[in-house]
């Protein structure tokens, strides 16, 4: 049943309805990483985006009570690696509450002073430019330093609080 809503709902009501909207928005997992005084932080997102291609940069939204919150404040390069479907035990594992070492799954090296994915779909690495405060959240932008991709890898997709593979969408998108 679709709910239509105004904002004329209480705040409460609004809130959820708009949960429930982004929920049903099929989304590209990453892993947001960096390191400050040589210990490592990471979240999974799915607030991430390209900005612009003059100059190369990305934007991405952190929550102002997450781990990686303060130590991305401070730090100066970040990455984003977007996880593919073979990362999903990488995904499960940053989930877990902290103190859980985020960074015990998977193959993390450090690139450029970041932790990266070995085996993430693509990896980049950003000078954080600017940082802007919005509502809960804050809005990090990174001019990117360095890339990688990986033709062969499908993107660990989010959608309805599930993992799901589209791995076949660009097929049946031709056939409609």
């Amino acid at each position: 049943m679709s709910r239509v809503t105004d904002a004329n709902l209480p705040t409460s009501e609004l809130i959820d309805n708009f949960r429930n909207a982004m929920r049903h928005v099929a989304a590209t997992v990453y892993a947001v990483t960096t390191q400050v005084d040589g210990e490592r932080f990471g979240i999974l997102a799915t607030a991430v985006s390209s900005l612009s291609f003059d100059p190369p940069s990305l934007l991405v939204c952190v929550n102002q009570t997450a781990s990686l919150h303060d130590p991305l404040a401070q730090a100066e390069t970040f990455g984003i690696n977007v996880l593919g479907l073979g990362n999903r035990n990488v995904a499960e594992h940053f989930q877990k509450p902290l103190p859980t070492d985020r960074f015990a799954e998977g193959d993390w090296q450090d690139w450029h002073g970041v932790p990266v994915l070995a085996s993430a779909q693509s990896s980049l690495i950003c000078r954080t430019a600017h940082r802007h405060e919005f509502g809960t959240h804050s809005i990090f932008v990174g001019t990117l330093e360095a890339a990688k991709h990986r033709d062969n890898a499908t993107p660990l997709t989010y959608y309805d609080r599930h993992y799901i593979d589209i791995s076949e969408a660009p097929e049946k998108a031709r056939k409609l």
